[in-house]
């Protein structure tokens, strides 16, 4: 069985872009945190599901669907937070720091979701061609 390190660096630079996505959403999710600490009971749970996420990417690396745990968690936080209304109002505070967080971890996530779907496609392609 190879390594996930000799996995993960034969990944698509598009997979692993998708990890610098999810990256980013924690960064706004910690800036969301610093901002108004009393929205998070302790330790905002975004941030366990987006690392734990991150890391079942890493581990299935070298397989075409791994960037499916970025793709799902960055649909699930993004969509469903716009479903439940709880996205907007963030956007629309009147606290800065949760208004800039709430952004750069909606732009991350995008760009998390975006890349992933791309680096499927870009992974299952080239499994098809060996």
């Amino acid at each position: 069985m190879k390594s996930i390190a000799a996995r993960f660096s034969r990944t698509p630079t598009i997979t692993k872009l998708s990890l610098s996505g999810l990256g980013v959403g924690v960064l706004g999710l910690i800036v969301q945190w610093i901002a108004d600490p009393a929205k998070f009971p302790g330790f905002p749970p975004g941030i366990v599901f987006l690392v734990v996420c991150a890391a079942l990417v890493v581990l299935a690396s070298g397989r075409w669907w791994a960037p499916i745990f970025a793709v799902l968690i960055s649909l699930w936080i993004v969509v469903g937070g716009w479903a439940a209304d709880q996205l907007t109002p963030n956007l629309t505070s009147g606290d800065a720091g949760t208004v800039v967080g709430t952004a750069v971890m909606t732009l991350g996530l995008a760009f998390a979701a975006i890349t992933g779907i791309l680096g499927m496609l870009a992974g299952h392609s080239a499994a098809r061609t060996r």
